[in-house]
């Protein structure tokens, strides 16, 4: 916690080598504040940040810089980010610092999303909500949680100026205000076991698992390199086909090339890894997933399946084998990453939320996408220019 008697932070540019070590030595940061995200994302300047204390570094962030349309001022955005102590006293200690850097920069504004936690939801709450006609919304339930902590930081972000992005918003970046998630400890930190989280899912999740070992659905680790990157273009046909069945744009696979060229860690103890799952039956490729790891902490990231074939249930079978895996490396968590906070039987969005209660895990509210304008008149064009533009 900040004391008053604390040296003051200051912030600074940093390598990637120091960055990575401070991403090692945490339990969990996002994969989006890792500096190999910032080469993901290359349509954005990206710059490493620290926060030094007497000389120590006791903060990180990935900053990803998007220029304006023929000014030389930018948005300066910290998806998922910073890995700062958010349970501070004093957050404008932490934060100051950094939008005078950011400022020096030539940003106009910031964009961050605190990792930080508001709220959380059982699986049976969410199904019983669905199953109201009268809930609408995931706020309309009551929670199992509500966060001290996630009220403070609230509470100081608007104090000191932050304005709350709504959630649909963003600079083509926004990320999702609700994720799901499958916690793989106990209440008392043990590790779950893969009994105790077959129990917790629903009975069509099992069913349709063991369906799918009894269908001979095999799932296999797909190869990714530079000169071998057969497993990642059968995994992008089948997402495109995806794609066009659930009406969404798909990404190049260049996108899907360059995030495991820059994903895939290195030495004996990388800071994020990623891995791709091949769920085949009878040589048939019926589903493919995306799985990343950063600390203790794993997640799925994209996955795709086949209109054909939906019987023998792949989706469920790559997805028991991520978790499988994620059990295997120690994490504390699997996360499925966002849902929408619909709980309306009649919205086509609820499908997927469904999908993911099964797993018998929790739905949890983060505190949002937080702007501050730095230069006013340019925040303000340029929320007028995103207005327009209906915020993609």
């Amino acid at each position: 916690m900040s004391s008053p008697s604390q040296p003051v932070l200051s912030v600074a540019s940093i390598t990637t080598d120091d960055h990575l070590d401070f991403i090692r030595s945490r339990r969990s940061a996002s994969f989006l504040q890792t500096p190999a995200w910032g080469k993901v994302k290359s349509e954005w300047r990206r710059e490493s940040i620290g926060w030094f204390r007497d000389g120590e570094l006791v903060g990180a962030a990935l900053v990803l810089y998007r220029q304006l349309p023929k000014v030389k001022r930018y948005l300066a955005y910290l998806p998922e980010g910073p890995v700062i102590d958010w349970e501070a006293d004093n957050l404008a200690k932490w934060l100051a610092p950094m939008v005078t850097h950011l400022r020096r920069a030539g940003a106009f504004g910031v964009r961050m999303g605190p990792p930080v936690i508001t709220g959380r939801w059982s699986a049976a709450d969410i199904k019983a909500g669905i199953a109201d006609d009268a809930v609408r919304r995931l706020t309309e339930v009551a929670p199992l949680e509500r966060s001290a902590v996630g009220a403070r930081v609230v509470s100081q972000l608007n104090e000191t100026g932050w304005r709350l992005q709504a959630v649909e918003g963003g600079f083509a970046a926004g990320q999702p205000q609700y994720n799901f998630v499958v916690p793989l400890r106990d209440a008392d930190g043990n590790p779950r076991t893969e009994e105790d989280i077959l129990k917790s899912m629903n009975q069509q999740w099992r069913r349709n698992i063991k369906k799918s070992a009894k269908e001979g659905v095999v799932v296999t680790r797909g190869t990714v390199s530079a000169g071998d990157d057969a497993d990642l273009r059968a995994f992008h046909a089948l997402y495109t086909h995806t794609a066009e069945r659930d009406h969404f744009t798909p990404r190049p696979l260049s996108y899907f090339r360059t995030m495991f060229e820059v994903l895939s860690g290195g030495g004996a103890d990388p800071a994020v890894e990623i891995r791709l799952y091949l769920a085949h039956h009878e040589g048939d490729l019926v589903a493919s997933t995306i799985w990343i790891r950063v600390g203790a902490h794993t997640w799925y990231s994209y996955g795709a399946s086949s209109s054909e074939k939906r019987e023998v249930r792949g989706s469920n079978a790559a997805q028991w084998a991520m978790i499988q895996d994620s059990l295997a490396e120690g994490a504390d968590v699997y996360d499925l990453r966002g849902i929408t906070d619909t709980l309306d039987s009649d919205d086509p969005h609820v499908g997927l939320i469904q999908f993911k209660v099964g797993t018998g895990g929790e739905a949890v509210e983060y505190v949002g996408e937080w702007d501050l304008p730095i230069n006013r008149v340019i925040y303000k064009a340029f929320d007028l220019y995103m207005g327009r533009r209906g915020g993609n």
